[in-house]
């Protein structure tokens, strides 16, 4: 693995040829938030000799892309899902030769999968109907008399006051109706509905429905019938982000688990939270459970507090006397230092509030509660190093999204006014901003993973350091001239002759930035096997050997895990621009 160098003068030459795409018509990027489809998408390609590359795919630049799995998903939309699901009741019903209600009951035991449906039904049909209760016909005789007493509310009624399923059990309409409702609103179980009939297992099906249910019914088992064929579908999920009612068909085994939904919204198909890569799901869960309130209340209570040693009820120690007493009814009174019997303590102790048990204890190396102490208070800061930048780089993100609805909605019209210019040639702008979104998602999660790696891995350690810390680095440079450089072109009172130099330079910063990104993520998600000590040498040497990096990165004051000691080294994305030249 190596780091390779990108001179300023040849990324703005290559930006050069990007520039063009955002001037021409062949270039697309508002086609409903397909911008990240396929892992980050394809753009910078031209750069993939920057930053992290394997070495013998130097000479072949998109060696490494084409490599890449397509990602195989449909985002689908409630017109889409209908749709799919009037397809698969006309395709069994067709081929089985049944009724679409049928089909609809058949598909729904099933779970929406009509190969299973025809499988299991061509292998023994008889079996299938009697599981699902889907009679060929009635199982009572019904007389031809003109009343019939109704079995729940035990009415006698006109015969056209009743109703059965294909059972034949006749219950009047009355009656039907208040049994489907209350069905109905107690939720999803309607769609399993059977017979009322205590030992019939006939299923109550979509026709039933409509001919007695009220129309508000009629609407939520409408509904119900429409989820399930997403929420039963083994390949199709909803999308998570909150008001969103699109759904996604996932190719299984379609290579990456990132979805974007046409709503925008990024999420790991896997576990439905948000996208998170580099890290892998296990990682996710374990350090979203750490950052649970419960979680850190345990590590405030290791942090601050000892156990009593009679009732073991945590006691948080606020007054400066070593006597401690503990609430009643225990009411125990013991020494804070050593937890023994505060009785026990006088002159034999070293004075009556001395305790040189509890340093003898100390020099024979006997306080383990003490270090276990000490060990849940490294623990915590090393916890709290790591979550300050993780939400940190969480803020910016939702800060650079509130940033660029406003630059799509109130800045880009004046811009092109002032500037004399056409929204085309805006559309770097936009780019630049959804990839400052994109990278400090990926950046969040960095300290996620460098968080859980192995403390004994120094090297790896050392190398992932310094790769997130140029990371961080690169992207404050685009942030800083999607925020702060746009500005002056925003605000001047009429077109200014360095716009286009502007566009260029961004351009380059973007296509830099995120090709930098990608090769880190797919490094981090490899677990950096190719690092070895040689190459973490060579990347670290130039730094101060009076101020060598701890493992979890926190000897600096600078941006993440980087000291301020921290050298510019060529590889970096900060290295496309020097704003004081």
């Amino acid at each position: 693995m190596v780091f390779g160098m990108v001179s300023e003068d040849n990324v703005i030459e290559d930006s050069a040829s990007v520039e063009d795409d955002f001037d021409g018509d062949d270039y697309d990027y508002d086609d409903g938030g397909d911008y990240y489809d396929d892992d980050y998408g394809d753009a910078g390609d031209d750069d993939d000799d920057y930053g992290l590359v394997e070495d013998d795919d130097v000479d072949d630049p998109g060696a490494m892309v084409s490599r890449r799995p397509k990602l195989g998903y449909t985002v689908l939309q409630e017109a889409d899902i209908k749709q799919r699901q009037e397809d698969d009741i006309s395709k069994v019903s067709t081929v089985l030769s049944l009724s679409q209600v049928e089909a609809t009951i058949l598909l729904r035991h099933y779970n929406w999968n009509v190969n299973e449906v025809h499988d299991e039904w061509f292998s023994d049909e008889e079996r299938v109907r009697k599981s699902v209760g889907l009679f060929e016909r009635p199982v009572v005789d019904v007389s031809d008399a003109s009343k019939f007493t109704c079995g729940i509310c035990f009415d006698l009624l006109p015969r056209d006051n009743f109703a059965s399923a294909s059972c034949g059990h006749p219950f009047c309409r009355e009656c039907w109706q208040g049994y489907i409702c209350t069905s109905i609103n107690d939720g999803p179980g309607c769609l399993l509905l059977r017979c009322p009939e205590p030992s019939c297992k006939a299923a109550v099906g979509p026709d039933m429905i409509d001919k007695l249910a009220p129309c508000e019914e009629k609407g939520k088992y409408s509904q119900f019938l429409l989820r399930s064929y997403i929420e039963d579908n083994r390949e199709a999920k909803w999308c998570p982000a909150p008001g969103c009612e699109n759904a996604v068909n996932f190719a299984v085994g379609g290579g990456d688990f990132d979805i974007t939904c046409l709503c925008s919204y990024r999420f790991c198909w896997n576990c439905t939270v948000e996208a998170h890569r580099p890290v892998d799901c296990e990682t996710v869960t374990k350090w979203m459970l750490k950052n649970s309130v419960d979680g850190e209340n345990v590590n405030w209570i290791l942090h601050n507090s000892k156990t009593c040693p009679k009732c073991k009820r945590p006691i948080e120690k606020n007054q400066g006397c070593m006597h401690m007493t503990c609430t009643p009814p225990c009411s125990y009174e013991f020494c804070w230092l050593c937890l023994r019997a505060w009785s026990s303590h006088g002159v034999a102790t070293g004075g009556f509030y001395s305790c040189n048990v509890y340093e003898a204890e100390m020099q024979k190396g006997n306080v383990d509660a003490e270090m276990r102490r000490e060990m849940a208070k490294n623990s915590f800061e090393k916890y709290t190093h790591y979550y300050e930048r993780w939400a940190s780089n969480q803020s910016s993100r939702e800060k650079a999204l509130e940033d660029l609805n406003r630059m799509e909605s109130e800045n880009m019209e004046k811009l092109c006014n002032v500037q004399c210019t056409t929204m085309s040639q805006l559309k770097c702008i936009t780019e630049a901003w959804l990839q400052i979104v994109e990278c400090r998602r990926v950046l969040k999660w960095t300290y996620a993973y460098g968080y859980y790696l192995p403390e004994h891995e120094k090297t790896k350690t050392q190398f992932f350091e310094y790769l997130q810390g140029e990371a961080e680095a690169g992207l404050e440079r685009l942030h800083r001239c999607a925020e702060k450089e746009l500005d002056k072109y925003v605000t001047a009172d009429g077109p200014l002759s360095d716009f286009d130099d502007f566009r260029t330079k961004l351009t380059g910063l973007t296509s830099v930035t995120k090709t930098y990104f990608e090769n880190l993520v797919r490094a981090l998600e490899n677990g950096l096997e190719d690092v070895n000590s040689t190459a973490c040498n060579k990347i670290v040497s130039p730094r101060s050997p009076a101020s060598p990096r701890s493992p979890t990165g926190r000897n600096g004051k600078g941006r993440g895990s980087r000291g301020k000691e921290s050298p510019r080294a060529g590889g970096s994305p900060k290295n496309v621009d020097d704003t004081s030249k």
